[in-house]
């Protein structure tokens, strides 16, 4: 997926980002176009860009993502290959935008063959790789079709029955998800990083987090269990534990939640607990100090004095 995510992923990313870690969006005339659903105008745009710098992988990645998406399976998995020459990371397994690579049979000997890359590289971090497998597979149809809809909504809007219909497929997708992660939770145990790979973990996470409140307050006391024993991130918890905290009411420790005012037009930091402690508190969880977090939504923060 190009470096654009729906609101709640970059939530995900940006509450759970280490001290020092920044992100940086690049936009170039082939993303624009891609936003527009002009894949074909994108798909000529990505050309002459790799035809300037063949190597460069950012482009050829996203090259790779539009091809999938225009169905041009032939070119895909042919960038496909090359790219994990350039660039060894699980980012493809998990990625919406391969949905319809996913379709096509050649996605299993690709995906062994980047298995067995990642094995190589990384000492075989994926004990149980079944199982890796099918987190990453749900943490593309976590993340699939927001873009879609957020063009949907940008063309005719948020209101109009195309947009309706298509968060109703959305949210069925999301059920399903849902109820195929937690019967794959109830016979192998939440994943565990030093089994699956940080990233199919975090994936059950992700996917958690969108689902039900009491959900998320059964799956918590586990997730604290595993971060004590350094198989889950303090930060996910965090997240996770602002998110039951907002939806019972009550406010939040961690500062992770905003919220976005309809009659201001702007984002608005959720209630909290405590202002005087909520920086020390995300220091305890390897997080950023709140003002920083959510100076990216334009909110300044202040806090008040012991």
């Amino acid at each position: 997926m190009k470096k654009t995510f729906n609101f709640f992923y970059i939530l995900f990313l940006l509450a759970t980002t280490s001290l020092s870690a920044q992100m940086t969006i690049i936009r170039s005339v082939a993303d624009s176009l891609r936003d527009e659903g002009n894949l074909n105008g994108a798909i000529i745009e990505f050309q002459k860009m790799l035809k300037e710098q063949p190597k460069d992988v950012g482009t050829l990645y996203n090259y790779t993502c539009v091809l999938s998406l225009a169905n041009q399976r032939d070119s895909c998995f042919k960038n496909l290959y090359k790219y994990i020459e350039m660039d060894t990371t699980v980012q493809p397994l998990c990625d919406p935008d391969f949905l319809n690579a996913r379709q096509d049979k050649r996605w299993a000997d690709f995906e062994n063959k980047l298995i067995n890359q990642l094995n190589i590289k990384f000492q075989n971090p994926y004990k149980d790789i079944e199982y890796a497998k099918k987190l990453w597979e749900m943490n593309a149809l976590d993340q699939a079709y927001y873009d879609d809809i957020k063009l949907v909504e940008k063309k005719i809007g948020m209101h109009s029955s195309v947009s309706k219909t298509l968060w109703q497929m959305k949210n069925k997708i999301n059920e399903k998800n849902q109820s195929d992660l937690i019967e794959l939770i109830e016979k192998k145990g939440w994943p565990k990083s030093s089994e699956v790979g940080g990233r199919a973990a975090s994936s059950a996470f992700l996917i958690i987090q969108h689902s039900d409140s009491e959900k998320q307050k059964k799956y918590l006391p586990i997730i604290k269990s595993l971060c004590e024993q350094k198989e889950a991130s303090w930060s996910s918890y965090a997240l996770m534990y602002d998110r039951i905290q907002i939806s019972m009411n009550k406010p939040q420790k961690y500062g992770s939640q905003i919220t976005f005012n309809n009659a201001k037009n702007t984002w608005e930091l959720s209630p909290l607990e405590d202002e005087t402690m909520v920086d020390e508190w995300r220091k305890e969880m390897g997080l950023q100090p709140l003002a920083d977090y959510v100076s990216r939504w334009n909110i300044k923060f202040e806090p008040k004095k012991k």
